[in-house]
């Protein structure tokens, strides 16, 4: 297991640079990747289904993005104490038939004292927007970094 600072007890600064992390990783779309910041046993609730260790979330993450094409995704701290952060989310990605959608949610992240995400809750809603009404264009720049999301 190779630790993934920042570790816990998070401060505003440390937790904001978790998001951040976090972020960075899910825009690469590279699930294998992305998998290494949960514990072997990290426990996921995503939407309705539920996804326990490493292999089921590089299993899952690499259906969701054959599924969700052109994701890209903005996360901002929502809060935080001891182990565990708040985010909310949007993304943006489209289906193999050209409709686009704009997705938000919230996400419950607890780490353990190594820095990694051992359960991450996730409620999510699915908004069909028009090309024209995209607003996420890729990675986040980091001119971009900590700034807020729009409510719609």
């Amino acid at each position: 297991m190779t630790p993934r600072p920042p570790f816990p007890p998070f401060d505003e600064d440390t937790a904001r640079q978790k998001v951040q992390a976090a972020e960075d990783a899910w825009n690469t779309r590279d699930p294998e990747r992305v998998s290494l910041a949960y514990t072997e046993d990290s426990v996921w609730r995503n939407r309705d289904r539920y996804v326990v260790g490493r292999a089921q979330i590089v299993e899952f993450l690499t259906e969701k993005w054959t599924r969700e094409l052109d994701y890209a995704l903005r996360k901002e701290l929502w809060g935080f104490r001891g182990n565990r952060i708040g985010v909310r989310f949007q993304y943006e990605s489209r289906t193999s038939g050209g409709q686009w959608f704009r997705s938000y949610g919230n996400e419950l992240w607890e780490f353990s004292d190594e820095g990694l995400m051992r359960r991450r809750e996730a409620s999510i809603n699915d908004v069909p927007i028009t090309e024209a009404d995209r607003r996420i264009f890729g990675p986040r720049p980091e001119s971009e970094h900590g700034v807020l999301l729009p409510v719609f």
